[in-house]
């Protein structure tokens, strides 16, 4: 649910985001888009898999966002990887390219979906993970799943 109540609808997620980078911070970001890409965004036409934002001139840029073309818009299509200008607060802005400035920070987008007819994007500031990192994730799921069947496992012997 969104926040006055309102459910999102979730158009597209980066579900490899939250294994490649630890997610420190989320913002809800609203996405300058044209009529078609909304349309096009309504019939799920979206992929966040190489996308990233970037921070420019005090403006913060959706970067390598694939939205494609809608079918009867004809002519009037935008190009599918353009750059997207993200609407975020100006404190926000600021607070986010004094963060993006340190080491190893990025920007990176969750999902898209729509929140009371408006498209929105979630943003997250993350830090890259290292190898070692994901593996010690995949143990630790690994051990939950395994956990999970003895525990269910155990409830049925009974």
């Amino acid at each position: 649910m969104g926040e006055n109540g309102e459910k999102k609808k979730i158009i597209a997620s980066n579900r490899k985001a939250r294994y490649e980078y630890e997610i420190l911070d989320t913002y809800e970001a609203g996405i300058a888009l044209l009529g078609p890409e909304v349309k096009a965004l309504r019939d799920g036409k979206a992929s966040l898999t190489e996308a990233y934002a970037d921070v420019r001139r005090g403006e913060v840029f959706l970067l390598n966002a694939h939205i494609g073309a809608y079918d009867q818009a004809g002519a009037s299509n935008a190009p599918p990887m353009r750059e997207r200008k993200l609407l975020l607060h100006r404190r926000e802005i600021a607070k986010l390219e004094s963060r993006v400035d340190e080491a190893g920070l990025t920007l990176i987008p969750l999902s898209v979906y729509f929140s009371g007819g408006r498209a929105k994007v979630e943003l997250a500031l993350a830090r890259g993970k290292r190898r070692y990192d994901k593996r010690q994730a995949i143990r630790s799921r690994e051990n939950q799943r395994d956990l999970a069947r003895v525990m269910r496992n155990r409830n049925r012997g009974s």
